[in-house]
């Protein structure tokens, strides 16, 4: 997908998460982006890696810092001892309404999905639920749920056996409800 499409995406991706309460944060729009391109495949093109707090992209992250330079997306800074939400710009938005609905209008049902599943969540929960669908996709040898928390436990002991089996299960509904699409 081409560089303004692919922001085009991102920018409708938060609008959505905005409107379901999301505080919108960097680290909220790569977990929930991973969730939208390796789940529901949407062809953004970002390489995802297993990184200190769960999936992250190094090419988002520079994409993010683009849209940011091209005045499509702004930080809003909130109280402390929170980070900045990334919103669009009216410029963003104009952008993507005028220019790439097509591409908006392909991609919004598996937008609005995510964005209503994981719009709500905080970056803890959502660390949890990225790794567990890195987890998933990426060691599919791993079938058994149970041996798939052991996993992320292994790779991530701040996350209790208990969490990552939450997440496994929470993970697995919602690839389950995914394939309804």
């Amino acid at each position: 997908m081409e560089r303004l499409k692919r922001a085009s995406v991102i920018i409708d991706l938060a609008d959505e998460l905005l409107k379901e309460g999301s505080w919108c944060g960097e680290t909220h729009l790569q977990k929930i982006t991973f969730f939208l391109q390796d789940l529901l495949k949407v062809p953004l093109d970002y390489d995802f890696i297993l990184y200190k707090h769960g999936p992250f992209s190094f090419d988002l992250c520079d994409e993010l810092t683009a849209m940011r330079a091209d005045r499509l997306m702004e930080y809003v800074i909130k109280m402390y001892p929170y980070g900045p939400s990334l919103v669009p710009t009216k410029t963003g938005r104009i952008i993507k309404e005028n220019f790439f609905q097509k591409t908006i209008d392909q991609n919004k049902p598996k937008i609005n999905f995510i964005s209503s599943r994981l719009g709500n969540k905080g970056v803890a929960e959502l660390e949890k639920l990225g790794t567990a669908l890195f987890v998933t996709l990426k060691e599919r040898q791993l079938v058994d749920a149970s041996k798939r928390a052991q996993r992320i436990n292994s790779i991530k002991p701040h996350i209790s056996l208990e969490e990552a089996t939450t997440a496994i299960r929470e993970v697995d509904q919602i690839i389950h409800e995914a394939n309804v699409l």
